[in-house]
């Protein structure tokens, strides 16, 4: 078997170590046995959305994510709705969770449009929304992460959350709801990089890559010791339950 995943704008959107969510899921793809790919689609290059298991974005400022806005619009954007609504797997953090929505609407006005696979927009405020935070997702994972953003995302009507909030903000910290899940995308705001300290998230990710792929995904179990000592201790230390 093989996976492979197509890391997008690598260069410009790997804040807080983002880049270590493609480090964790080729560590447990590679322990199960089954092989990766990771291609990097920077600036000016095209892809076929098709030809990828996973799409990976990283998050980044909100300069970069403007000077992206060109690039996005001269295919990528309809290579990633695409994906979208096939249900290939995606994982978009922070801004690059952002692009996925309808538009980024800044704090002194400025509107940027993105690309509006889903149906939700982030408004920004002055105020930023910063510190270690937790939620949970339907099926029970709790999942532990970095937010740092001044954006306040609000979900259209039947748009599903990744999670509900345990502490911390979340999308925009009024609603009690993180991120987004449309189908096997899956936005969040989680930095961290959130995949590394979550194994449970990071197998129901691979785990829906397989079933797209080949059918089933019956995954061998691994052993998660460092990885939930390290979830635990954030737990411990920084979030109030």
């Amino acid at each position: 078997m093989i996976i492979r995943i197509a890391h997008l704008y690598p260069d410009m959107l790997n804040l807080y170590g983002d880049r270590g969510n493609i480090i964790a899921l080729s560590h447990r793809l590679k322990a199960r046995g089954i092989e990766i790919q990771t291609e990097k689609i920077t600036m000016g290059k095209s892809f076929n959305s098709d030809d990828y298991d996973i799409l990976f974005i990283g998050g980044g400022q909100d300069f970069e994510q403007d000077v992206l806005l060109d690039d996005l619009t001269k295919g990528k954007d309809a290579e990633i709705k695409k994906a979208v609504q096939s249900g290939s797997v995606i994982l978009a953090i922070c801004g690059g969770y952002q692009m996925l929505g309808k538009y980024y609407k800044t704090y002194d006005g400025k509107m940027l449009p993105y690309i509006g696979a889903i149906d939700f927009y982030t408004e920004g405020k002055e105020e930023r929304m910063i510190g270690n935070y937790a939620y949970k997702t339907k099926e029970g994972i709790e999942i532990v992460g970095f937010e740092n953003h001044s954006g306040r995302t609000y979900l259209g009507n039947g748009v599903e959350p990744l999670g509900k909030i345990i502490s911390g903000f979340g999308n925009n910290g009024e609603d009690g709801t993180e991120g987004v899940r449309f189908k096997n995308t899956f936005g969040t705001y989680s930095h961290g990089p959130v995949l590394p300290k979550n194994p449970e998230f990071t197998d129901l990710l691979i785990s829906k890559a397989l079933e797209n792929k080949y059918g089933k995904s019956d995954l061998a179990p691994l052993d998660n010791t460092l990885e939930s000592k390290a979830k635990a201790q954030v737990m411990k230390l920084y979030i109030k339950k």
